[in-house]
C-alpha cells in the first residue's frame, strides 16, 4: 500500500522518493509493464489462423450464445416464446399466454429448428393452461371456478419463467403437465 499524496506546501514530504512513481527515475519500468493475461496474443491481431483456431482465441467469448443456439437471434426468439408466454398469462388473466409462443413460432420457426422447438414447447404448454384458465373463469359463476382460473394462471406464469431461465442457459425445457397439440 502506498502513502497518500501530500500537498507540496506541507513541508512534510518523505525524505526518500518512492521508486517507480511518476516523475522519478525508473518509471515506468524498463520495457514497460507487461499486459495482463498474456495479451496481445503471440503473432498479433487476429491470431494466426483466425479466431477459434488452435493457438488463437477460444471459440465463443463475450456475448456468444450458449451451446445449443446457432446465433443470438435464436436465443432471443426462444426467450420471447417462454417469457412472453408467462407475461401473456399474467396480463391476459391466464388466457393469453399462447400469443407470444405463436408469434415466435410464426416469425422464426421456419428458419431455425432450435427456435421452433422452444416455441412449440411453450405453445403447447400455454395453450393447455390457457384453456384450463378460460374454463375456470367461465366456471367462476358457481364459485369454485375462480380457484381453477387463478391456479392455471399461476402455473402458466411459474413454469414459463422456469422455462425461460433454462432457455437462457441453452437448454430446451420439458414442461410438466402438458400435451402435444402443436407439432
Amino acid at each position: 500500500m502506498t502513502e497518500p499524496p501530500r500537498p507540496p506546501e506541507s513541508g512534510d514530504e518523505p525524505t526518500t522518493p518512492l521508486s517507480g512513481s511518476p516523475g522519478q527515475p525508473g518509471y515506468p519500468p524498463p520495457g514497460g509493464y507487461p499486459p495482463p493475461g498474456g495479451y496481445p496474443p503471440p503473432g498479433g491481431y487476429p491470431p494466426p489462423g483466425g479466431y477459434g483456431a488452435p493457438g488463437g482465441y477460444p471459440p465463443g467469448g463475450y456475448g456468444a450464445p450458449p451451446a445449443g443456439y446457432a446465433n443470438n437471434e435464436d436465443k432471443t426468439w426462444a426467450l420471447i416464446a417462454h417469457f412472453g408466454g408467462a407475461a401473456g398469462m399474467l396480463i391476459g388473466g391466464g388466457v393469453l399466454g399462447w400469443i407470444a409462443p405463436l408469434v415466435a413460432m410464426i416469425a422464426r420457426g421456419n428458419q431455425s429448428p432450435t427456435a421452433r422447438a422452444h416455441a412449440v414447447a411453450a405453445l403447447n404448454f400455454q395453450l393447455l393452461w390457457s384453456i384450463i384458465a378460460l374454463a375456470g373463469w367461465i366456471l367462476s359463476c358457481i364459485g369454485i371456478g375462480i380457484l381453477v382460473g387463478f391456479a392455471a394462471m399461476i402455473i402458466g406464469i411459474v413454469f414459463g419463467i422456469i422455462a425461460g431461465v433454462k432457455a437462457n442457459e441453452g437448454q430446451l425445457y420439458r414442461y410438466p403437465m402438458t400435451v402435444s397439440m402443436v407439432k
